[in-house]
C-alpha cells in the first residue's frame, strides 16, 4: 500500500481537551481532500503526558497538537525542535518522522500573523506601538512573531512583572514591560492591543481595561474564540475599533500541521469557517 493510502491518525492532546473545534477543521480537510485518516480528541492528564507522547510512535500516529497545560512539558520530551518552537519556548504541535523520532514545532506565531493579514491585507507590525495583555505561551508566540515582522515598539503588561521582564529579553529595545497598574494608560497612541490571557473566555471574568486612551483606528485583537465575541470586543467594536478573535489563529496555524502530517496543503473555506461556527 502507498504511503497515500495509509490510514493517518492525528489529533488534539490536552486536558480539558473536548471544548477544542480542531477535530472539526481537520476532518472537514481529510474529507475534502478525499484522505485515509481521522483526528481527534486525546484527553490526557498532567501525570500521564510522558507515557502518552512516548507512545505515539508505538501507535503510529502520524502526530498531534498539544494544548494546555502540556505545551511546556511536550517540548522537553521531544527529539528535535524547530528553531522557532526554541525561541518561542513551548511547542504546539509534534510530528512522527518515520523513523519514529518526534519533533516539535510552534505554529501559533504564524497562525496569529496570517490571521492579522487575512482581515487587513496590509497591515505590517511597524505602524505604531503594540500593546500586549499577558504573558504566557500564547504571548510569547505573539510577542516573537511581532518581532519577526518588524514591531519597532511592543507595551508588554502582565501581573507578574518578573515574567514580562523575561519575555521581554527577547529584545528589550522593543519590548518595553510596563505595571499592570499602567495598562490602561499604556494604550495612547497604540496602533493595536492584544490580550493573549484568559479573561473574557467562557467562565471566566472579563478583562478589567478601559479603552478611552486607544485609538479607534487601532487594531483589537483577543486570541480567545470561545466566545467568538468577548466583553473587550464588543467594547472595542462599539467605540469603531476594528476588532478579530482567534479563531483566526486557530484555522491558520493547522495549516503547516495538516500539511506535515497527511502530506496536503489545505485551504481555509467559508464551507470550514461556517462548518465551525455551527458549533457554538
Amino acid at each position: 500500500m502507498s504511503e497515500s493510502q495509509q490510514f493517518k491518525l492525528a489529533g488534539v492532546m490536552g486536558m480539558p481537551v473536548f471544548q477544542s473545534r480542531s477535530p472539526i477543521l481537520h476532518n472537514y480537510w481529510i474529507r475534502k481532500y478525499g484522505l485515509r485518516g481521522a483526528y481527534g480528541h486525546f484527553p490526557v492528564q498532567v501525570e500521564n503526558i510522558e507515557a502518552a507522547i512516548r507512545g505515539l510512535s508505538a501507535l503510529g500516529i502520524a502526530g498531534c497538537n498539544i494544548t494546555q497545560p502540556h505545551k511546556l512539558m511536550a517540548m522537553k520530551l521531544m527529539d528535535k525542535l524547530s528553531p522557532m518552537a526554541e525561541r518561542i519556548g513551548a511547542i504546539n504541535c509534534i510530528v512522527v518522522q518515520p523513523d519514529g523520532a518526534l519533533h516539535g514545532f510552534n505554529n501559533d506565531g504564524f497562525g496569529y500573523i496570517q490571521s492579522l493579514k487575512d482581515i487587513q491585507p496590509h497591515w505590517r507590525a511597524d505602524a505604531g506601538p503594540i500593546t500586549v495583555l499577558g504573558c504566557g505561551g500564547g504571548a510569547r508566540a505573539v510577542v516573537i512573531s511581532l518581532l519577526d515582522e518588524g514591531a519597532q515598539e511592543i507595551r508588554l503588561i502582565n501581573r507578574t512583572r518578573a515574567k514580562a521582564e523575561e519575555l521581554s529579553a527577547a529584545n528589550p529595545a522593543v519590548v518595553k514591560v510596563f505595571d499592570w497598574s499602567e495598562r490602561h494608560a499604556a494604550l495612547d497612541g497604540a496602533a493595536m492591543l492584544v490580550n493573549t490571557t484568559n479573561q473574557g473566555m467562557y467562565g471566566q471574568p472579563a478583562l478589567d481595561i478601559q479603552l478611552d486612551a486607544l485609538p479607534t483606528s487601532a487594531l483589537v485583537s483577543d486570541l480567545i474564540y470561545i466566545p467568538l465575541e468577548t466583553p473587550l470586543l464588543a467594547a472595542a467594536r462599539t467605540r469603531g475599533n476594528v476588532t478579530t478573535n482567534g479563531l483566526g489563529m486557530l484555522l491558520n496555524q493547522a495549516i503547516p500541521a495538516f500539511e506535515a502530517w497527511f502530506g496536503v496543503k489545505p485551504e481555509i473555506t467559508d464551507e470550514l469557517r461556517q462548518a465551525i461556527l455551527a458549533t457554538f
